[in-house]
Parts: C-alpha cells; sequence; structure tokens
C-alpha cells in the first residue's frame, strides 16, 4: 500500500470510532473511559499530524487510547480525594501521645529481645542491613563472607521474626 493510499489517522479514527470504541472498551473494561481516551487520542492526532506512517492504524490508535487511559488512571490512584484531604487536615497534632510512645517503646523493646535470641551472624546481618541500612553487598563484605550468605540470613531473620510474632498475637 502507497503512503496516498494509506488512511490519515485522524478520519480513520473518526470513520471507526464505534468499533475501536469496543475494541478499547474491552482493553480497559469500561465504556465511558474508552471513550475520554478516544476523545484523547483524536485530540493528539489532530495535534501532531499525520506524517508518520503506520502499519496499522486501527492498532495503533487502540494502543494510544489504552496508553491515554491508563496514564489518567495512574493520576487518579495517586490523588486524595477532598474527604481523605479533609480528614488529614483535621488533626490537629500529629505527634504522638504518652500512650501511644509508651506502647511503641514496649514493642521496640520486645523486638529487641527477640532478636537477642538470633544467633550472633544472624542479629549483626539483620541490624547492618535493616536498622543501619547498608547494603548486602557492602555487609558481606564488612564481615567476610558471601552475599548469599547474608541473603540466607536475612530471610532466616525475618521469617524467625515473623513466626514469633505471629505466635504472640495468635496467643
Amino acid at each position: 500500500m502507497t503512503e496516498e493510499a494509506r488512511p490519515i489517522l485522524s478520519e480513520y479514527l473518526t470513520r471507526h470510532y464505534s468499533n475501536l470504541k469496543q475494541r478499547v472498551t474491552r482493553l480497559l473494561g469500561n465504556s465511558d473511559l474508552a471513550g475520554d481516551a478516544l476523545h484523547d487520542t483524536w485530540l493528539r492526532v489532530q495535534s501532531k499530524g499525520d506524517d508518520e506512517l503506520i502499519q496499522s492504524p486501527g492498532s495503533y490508535l487502540v494502543r494510544v487510547a489504552v496508553n491515554i487511559a491508563l496514564d489518567v488512571q495512574r493520576r487518579q490512584s495517586r490523588s486524595l480525594s477532598f474527604d481523605e484531604i479533609e480528614s488529614l487536615m483535621a488533626f490537629s497534632d500529629p505527634a504522638p501521645g504518652p500512650e501511644q510512645q509508651a506502647e511503641s517503646r514496649s514493642e521496640m523493646d520486645a523486638m529487641l529481645k527477640l532478636i537477642d535470641r538470633m544467633p550472633e551472624r544472624r542479629r549483626k546481618v539483620l541490624l547492618l542491613v535493616r536498622w543501619e541500612g547498608r547494603p548486602q553487598k557492602e555487609v558481606a563484605e564488612l564481615m567476610g563472607i558471601s552475599l548469599r550468605i547474608v541473603e540466607n540470613e536475612l530471610k532466616r531473620a525475618h521469617d524467625f521474626l515473623d513466626a514469633q510474632i505471629n505466635n504472640e498475637k495468635n496467643s
């Protein structure tokens, strides 16, 4: 097919709108979102120009519309609703009160007691990686052990803590 015989994207979208909307709706699961995305696609095609050589205008337009819809959904999922903002602003003093501070100290003491029950190497790996925030590779070099041992010790430490905490919750 020659370039002159290729349909211009905006004309293609206009002529095949209902078919394109069905395809986009099927992919997104929402007819309104599909319509909005196709409208934005039409605007994008109008501003971009049609001088690009496109093999399959239908697939291209569907892909553009789906990408636009996904971008919109991502932006909306990151935004807080008005009610959420209002409830966050209702807090006059976000600092923890004495009761919450005492509870946090108690939880920290219990966690430290659990950590103290671990073998020395495991405890050291856990504290260096999780408490001090050092990279696992650096911890391996510092302790003179392999990265794999660091990973295994870290996993065992997490498994131990998870098991102990779950046992306390179930008691």
